[in-house]
């Protein structure tokens, strides 16, 4: 009886391992034609070169207010935004638990709208309100 226990243990052995081998090529196989579909898609992307925006390299004049800060001349949205980051880091405005607050002072408590504190995604909407 011990005999047969034997035999019959051997053959489901080797019938599971003969999937599993078989498997194994296939996964092979798959594996070189995913790692190819991405070496096609770079090579567009420098093909295509982003451009910037033009409404926001427009030049646009400060309120008076806001030239407080960062001066008369007219510039583009992007670097009013730059000199007001320079402006609230140079005066260390910034709160120092949560860095996303700015603590306005005198010029910039004018600019928001007489807010003491706002966040910094609040801050782009209320210098957009001063520049023309």
């Amino acid at each position: 009886m011990a005999t047969a226990k034997k035999t019959t243990a051997a053959p489901a052995k080797k019938a599971a391992a003969k999937p599993a081998a078989a498997a194994k090529p296939a996964a092979k196989k798959a594996a070189p034609a995913k790692a190819a579909a991405p070496k096609a898609t770079a090579a567009k992307k420098p093909a295509a070169a982003r451009k910037p925006n033009a409404a926001f390299m427009k030049e646009m004049t400060p309120s008076a207010t806001l030239a407080a800060v960062v001066g008369a001349k007219p510039l583009p949205r992007t670097e009013v935004t730059k000199k007001v980051w320079d402006y609230i880091k140079a005066q260390n405005l910034q709160d120092a638990a949560n860095r996303r607050m700015i603590n306005a002072d005198d010029k910039l408590k004018a600019v928001f709208g007489g807010k003491a504190q706002v966040s910094m995604f609040e801050m782009t909407k209320l210098i957009s309100d001063h520049l023309k």
